[in-house]
């Protein structure tokens, strides 16, 4: 199945990117299953966007920092055929500095931003690289590139969806299979009032809207990574030339002679 005629199933499709991704999909004819852990807001979505866009739209209600939640929406990515895209867009954030945080935070926090969004594309890849089509997007974050902000267990889950984005377009682009890590930065949503945080105090805040409607255009233009707020786009293609670069100085027999007693 080619992703125009995909059904797209989303994640945290409640509000803010989910819901704007969810609409921007309907408004280009998908059919669409919407997961989240809010049904009334759910419902209301679902029934907007039918009569809207005439399309199908089934509610997926889970919790995926809950096994067995997490456990049917991987049954469903698995066994659905008529799933095409994934949207990995389910997260959380850090309300407070590292020594605030408490281990029931943190376990949340790396629960849905890292292993939930493992597992779901855990689920769905095999399938696609079957079928030799599909496409996985992971929402991730600039804050990936910055532990100066202070959101270091939030920075460095944010890192890590960065990160497996790049290993799975490795392992799977040449498989028919599109991965697409997307950062934000500050983006106006609901998720910053559930982490305890007045958006409002920040100095620049993007548009939901606006976000994700450049995050599809690097969708269809089939880019890596689609960092909407980055201005100069070479500076992406300097760090990773960079990155690549101490890559080829690291000489693994012999420790660097600055090391050596």
């Amino acid at each position: 199945m080619k992703n125009e005629n995909a059904v797209v199933l989303i994640t945290g499709a409640s509000s803010g990117i989910g819901a704007t991704y969810a609409d921007r999909f309907a408004q280009r004819g998908h059919d669409l299953v919407l997961v989240a852990r809010d049904r009334t807001r759910l419902d209301a979505l679902t029934t907007r966007l039918r009569n809207e866009f005439n399309i199908a739209v089934e509610v997926l209600p889970a919790d995926l920092t809950q096994p067995s939640d997490l456990q049917v929406v991987e049954d469903r990515l698995r066994n659905d055929a008529r799933i095409g895209i994934l949207i990995n867009n389910a997260g959380l954030a850090q309300a407070g500095s590292f020594v605030q945080q408490t281990p029931d935070s943190i376990d949340q926090l790396l629960t849905l931003n890292t292993q939930a969004l493992t597992r779901l594309a855990a689920a769905v890849a095999p399938r696609f690289v079957q079928s030799g089509s599909g496409a996985i997007v992971n929402i991730g974050s600039v804050v990936a590139f910055a532990p100066e902000f202070g959101m270091s267990v939030y920075g460095a889950t944010k890192a890590f969806v960065l990160f497996l984005s790049q290993g799975l377009n490795q392992e799977l682009s040449s498989r028919g299979v599109y991965v697409q890590a997307v950062l934000p930065a500050a983006t106006r949503t609901d998720l910053w009032q559930r982490a305890g945080i007045d958006i409002n105090t920040l100095p620049e805040v993007m548009e939901v809207g606006e976000l994700v409607d450049a995050a599809l255009l690097g969708f269809d233009r089939r880019e890596l990574i689609t960092i909407p707020p980055l201005h100069v786009a070479e500076r992406w293609d300097t760090l990773d030339a960079a990155r690549q670069g101490l890559m080829s100085d690291i000489r693994q027999a012999q420790a660097a002679e600055r090391y050596r007693v």
